[in-house]
């Protein structure tokens, strides 16, 4: 009975200290998540009121690769290196987060087209990272306190991810889930969650946009009917042969941008150049920023540029490779909405409903994260069409192959059961 007494113990001690961090965790990066997410909006604004904005993204490129070079921080540096110290343990440089959220703002108010989960994940890995560093953790045990510092940045991705979409459950899911594919970390679950509910809720409160994916369509496909589950699985096909092409376009963008132009500042006013001059070709400023007025349009079943998924892809390659800041997860949403309301319209689909799914599919192809794929969707769109978003995420996740946005990720075990 002592020793039952005794675990007892050490559980509620243990359940209180990860409420108590997960609850400040949340707090912080609510309120900070809410300020970014904010100042990303002012910024979408601002550029669409003065059309001279656009026209200042070399000014931009120019502060946001002196910031990172007065940071000590290389420009190249992002995403890949969060996941990185999340397995390796490796200290997180905390200046990523000032760095990160001037250079996304800066990238957004110019039309850089970039996203923004880049940030949150960025910026709440360091948070999360700090809070860690700064609590009196167990200096004994410098596994266990590195174990501990894990779950700090994880929360804080968490939260911020929560913070900027809304989406609570799908935030949790995924940064327990993109690190090792094939292992979900399950301490992490309960104090990344409550991490996530409470930055959402402290985002809100702050006055933060939260993202609306209203999906119109309802009542239209049945999941008893095979033919709409088979065109959902077509769709997913189509998904996964996109997020290929939209990977290796970033990888190798980067890599060989970096290699044809070291110069940092060179870099960035030769990828401003190329995004404006770009952008007079096509005559539309719709590629540039997030463009989620598109995603809008698309998921209400307005008609999209058959090629506005490719256009996508060059503008987003462009900026970010050249060294522009966000993150490629809102330009995933915006090339998925593209090719699955174009592909919709040609096999007898929704192209709303297409529109929902090709995000969804996209994001999983891209991510390898098909269960905080099909949780993300039912948070955004509802769960009417659940089997749908998840038929075309595993599709997807499965022939997307052993490719990611992320370098850093790693697949513990082969897709399908043999290697690429």
């Amino acid at each position: 009975m002592k020793h039952t007494l005794h675990k007892i113990g050490v559980y509620a001690v243990t359940f209180a200290f990860w409420l108590a961090a997960a609850l400040l965790v949340g707090a912080v990066c609510g309120v900070l998540g809410g300020l970014f997410a904010m100042a990303v909006e002012w910024a979408t604004h601002a550029r669409g009121e003065h059309a001279f904005l656009p026209w200042l993204m070399p000014v931009a490129g120019l502060v946001i690769a002196g910031l990172y070079r007065l940071l000590k921080l290389p420009l190249s540096i992002g995403t890949d290196e969060i996941i990185t110290t999340v397995r390796t343990q490796e200290r997180v440089p905390l200046a990523m987060a000032p760095a990160i959220f001037i250079s996304t703002v800066l990238t957004h108010l110019t039309g850089g087209s970039a996203g923004r989960e880049g940030a949150a994940l960025q910026l709440g890995g360091s948070i999360g990272a700090g809070i860690g560093y700064a609590l009196p953790l167990e200096k004994a045990d410098r596994a266990a306190e590195d174990d501990a510092i894990r779950i700090f940045q994880l929360c804080g991705m968490a939260a911020l991810f929560s913070a900027l979409f809304g989406t609570p459950l799908a935030a949790t899911i995924f940064v327990v889930e993109i690190v090792d594919v094939g292992r979900i970390n399950g301490r992490a679950l309960l104090p990344c969650l409550i991490s996530a509910v409470v930055a959402k809720l402290v985002a809100v409160a702050t006055g933060a946009p939260m993202e609306d994916f209203a999906l119109l369509t309802s009542g239209l496909l049945s999941a008893a009917q095979a033919l709409p589950l088979l065109q959902t699985a077509l769709l997913g096909v189509a998904c996964a042969m996109v997020a290929i092409l939209f990977c290796h376009v970033m990888h190798s963008a980067s890599k060989h941008f970096r290699q044809l132009i070291p110069n940092d500042f060179l870099r960035v006013l030769t990828g401003a150049a190329a995004v404006i001059g770009l952008s007079l070709i096509i005559g539309t400023q719709d590629y540039r920023g997030g463009g989620m007025h598109v995603i809008h349009a698309a998921l209400l079943g307005e008609s999209v540029h058959p090629a506005a998924f490719l256009l996508k892809i060059a503008f987003t390659a462009l900026s970010l490779g050249m060294g522009y800041k966000g993150g490629e997860i809102v330009p995933s949403f915006f090339i998925g909405a593209c090719l699955g309301s174009t592909l919709a319209g040609l096999i007898g689909f929704p192209p709303a409903l297409g529109a929902a799914v090709g995000i969804i599919g996209l994001f999983c192809g891209v991510t390898n994260a098909p269960l905080a794929s099909m949780v993300l969707a039912v948070e955004l769109f509802g769960a009417e069409y659940a089997l749908f978003f998840g038929v075309a995420a595993v599709v997807s996740y499965a022939l997307s192959g052993h490719i990611s946005l992320y370098h850093a990720q790693v697949l513990l075990e082969p897709k399908l059961g043999h290697k690429d």
